[in-house]
Parts: C-alpha cells; structure tokens; sequence
C-alpha cells in the first residue's frame, strides 16, 4: 500500500523524469525513505532499498511491486550505516544513477548530556556514511 502521507510530503519538480534509471535510497521502508522509493517506483525508476530488518524489506518491496509490478525493485538487509556493508550493497546493485542517502539519527537530549562518543556516532551516521555512499 502506498503510504498515506506521499501527497503531502513531497514537491518534486514537475519537469523531473527518472524514467528506466536506477535509484538507490537507504532506509527505504518507512516514512520518507519509503515515499521517495514510490516516487521513484511511480516515475519507472528500477529501485534499490535498505533496512536492516529483512521483514520491512520484503514487505515494501512487496508493496510496491504490488502497484508497480514492471519496476525493478531490489534491496538487501544491511545496516547502512556501516561502510562496509554500504559498499557491498552498492557492489551488488552495480548502477546508481539517483542515490538519495535517507540515513539519520538523533536522540532528544540536552546539548550537554551528549558525550563525546555519542557525538562522534551522530556524527559517522548523519555524514560520514553520506560520504561513504557518495564515494
């Protein structure tokens, strides 16, 4: 099923055709990672999703190929915030003409409370593993 927030959530351009492209967006079971892969799906881009619960996988990719059965949709079960495990999914996927990076975290907690080592993980999460991706 088609998430109920997609319409509201999302403007893209009107003049943006991702047509027979392969999009590749991590986190993509849920929320907005989730609406970007229908966009994308809707659009004819072959999509590539991540989560790391294998059951939230194949229950998107089921969802969308439900809607959608002429789209490519693969995915993997990894944890992307790791590099290496990012790399060897982007191995396995081969072409990567949109890459959306929907990874990010945080925690409410004051300023100060946060640790050093708690800031050095957001901060490995939220760019470095962008970097990873982009790279």
């Amino acid at each position: 099923m088609m998430p109920t927030h997609f319409p509201y959530f999302f403007s893209f351009p009107t003049d943006l055709q991702p047509t027979n492209e392969a999009g590749f967006v991590t986190d993509s079971t849920a929320g907005n990672g989730l609406a970007i892969a229908w966009w994308l799906a809707a659009k004819g881009t072959h999509i590539a999703l991540t989560n790391r619960i294998e059951a939230h996988l194949t229950e998107a990719k089921a969802a969308i190929l439900q809607q959608m059965p002429a789209v490519v949709v693969r995915g993997a079960a990894v944890n992307s915030e790791q590099a290496m495990q990012a790399d060897n999914l982007l191995k396995q996927v081969l072409t990567v003409d949109i890459l959306i990076n929907n990874i990010g975290i945080f925690e409410p907690e004051a300023f100060v409370n946060i640790t050093g080592a708690k800031r050095l993980r957001f901060f490995e999460v939220n760019v470095l593993s962008d970097v990873q991706l982009v790279r």
